[in-house]
């Protein structure tokens, strides 16, 4: 009878060690498919922040893509004011140069106008209608005024 408990007792030890081994499986598997599906989330996490970066800089390139289009337009804008002002300092220095031209002629003039004025010179009479030195006038001098700069 002792044989016969020390096999019943063998019997029973690998009984338990064959649902330990049942069990160590099921647990591995368990946690096999647990780090599969950790692995799968963690890659689609990834996979996701993947696709928000590529996202932003296709909107910074397209930002960036504005910005450098708006500094070209505004540059060429700059660039024809300068134009625009380069000709109007021109043409206040032409207009200054023949302003005091008329001005030192009309100075002329009127420093003369005794000498000038009598009919012999001219041949015509004195209080004739278009003698252009009793023209009133030309005693006057010429002012320059913003008005002949705008459109």
């Amino acid at each position: 009878m002792a044989s016969s408990s020390g096999t019943s007792s063998g019997s029973s030890l690998m009984q338990n060690s064959g649902s330990e081994e049942a069990l160590m499986d099921q647990r591995k598997r368990k946690r096999m498919i647990s780090n599969r599906e950790s692995a799968r989330r963690s890659r689609m996490r990834k996979q996701k922040h993947l696709d928000d970066l590529m996202a932003q800089v296709a909107q910074l390139s397209k930002e960036n893509h504005q910005l450098i289009t708006s500094i070209n337009i505004t540059t060429q804008q700059y660039l024809n004011v300068e134009a625009d002002n380069s000709i109007l300092n021109a043409q206040i220095g032409e207009l200054s140069h023949r302003l005091q031209s008329l001005n030192e002629i009309i100075s002329f003039l009127s420093a003369n106008n005794g000498l000038y004025g009598d009919s012999s010179t001219f041949n015509e009479p004195a209080d004739s209608f278009f003698n252009p030195l009793n023209m009133p006038y030309l005693n006057q001098p010429i002012m320059a005024s913003a008005d002949i700069f705008q459109y």
